[in-house]
């Protein structure tokens, strides 16, 4: 399964008041793990940062005046993203101001190009209620390591959100990472694809046999006839 989590940063607070985005990061998550496909680029918004956005980030008006413009971008950026699931915190933010982008160009709203947008913040609602869970919140939660976030950047906002995001799904994968279980044997990987994900099966030892034996034969006596598992050989 291919995850991108992605990020981005904006001249202000919303695409409704003129507001654009300035920096777009992207990073690729392959069976649980981060992997060195990235995708980052700084854009041109043609129009002045907010004072109370610069203090968020750091990026000026300076450093965007010789960057590209969105449209200029926009089909890498699409083709990194596309069919994937996308990962974002406070989703709602980064796709509204992706939408508004996408349709100054008419080309359709950016779900439309993934296969589903995971929004974290909702799921740490869920899991921590009544608790803050900003980004910086939810790194202390999971102890990771944050100190390289001195100001809001996309690339690194994306690969601690990663983190997070793995932190917070962890449970899940507890059969596939158990010790208690044996993994199944001679099965290959299909030739150019990611590593295999070999799923583990728990036998039953020969007690447990023996009384799922004992169970079919009182059913097929009551029954009359032979059931589908003593047909298999």
């Amino acid at each position: 399964m291919r995850y991108v989590v992605l990020d981005t940063e904006t001249t202000g607070l919303s695409p409704a008041d003129g507001h654009r985005i300035i920096e777009i990061a992207a990073i690729e998550v392959v069976n649980r793990s981060v992997t060195n496909n990235t995708y980052q680029v700084y854009i041109n918004p043609k129009r002045l940062v907010e004072p109370e956005a610069y203090d968020v980030h750091g990026i000026s008006d300076e450093f965007l005046s010789d960057k590209p413009v969105f449209e200029e971008i926009v089909e890498e950026f699409m083709s990194f993203v596309s069919g994937s699931e996308v990962i974002i915190h406070n989703a709602p933010f980064d796709v509204g101001f992706l939408d508004m982008e996408l349709a100054r160009l008419k080309r359709p709203a950016f779900g439309e190009s993934v296969n589903g947008i995971i929004d974290t913040l909702t799921m740490a609602r869920r899991l921590h209620p009544g608790k803050r869970n900003r980004l910086d919140d939810l790194c202390d939660r999971y102890a990771i390591d944050k100190t390289a976030r001195t100001l809001h950047g996309a690339l690194i906002d994306t690969q601690l959100l990663a983190e997070v995001y793995l932190a917070m799904t962890r449970g899940q994968n507890s059969l596939l990472d158990t010790e208690s279980t044996k993994k199944v044997s001679g099965l290959s990987k299909a030739e150019g694809s990611s590593d295999f994900l070999s799923v583990p099966v728990t036998l039953a030892d020969e007690d447990e046999l023996a009384a799922h034996n004992q169970y079919i034969e009182s059913l097929e006596s009551i029954e009359g006839v032979k059931s589908i598992w003593s047909k298999v050989d």
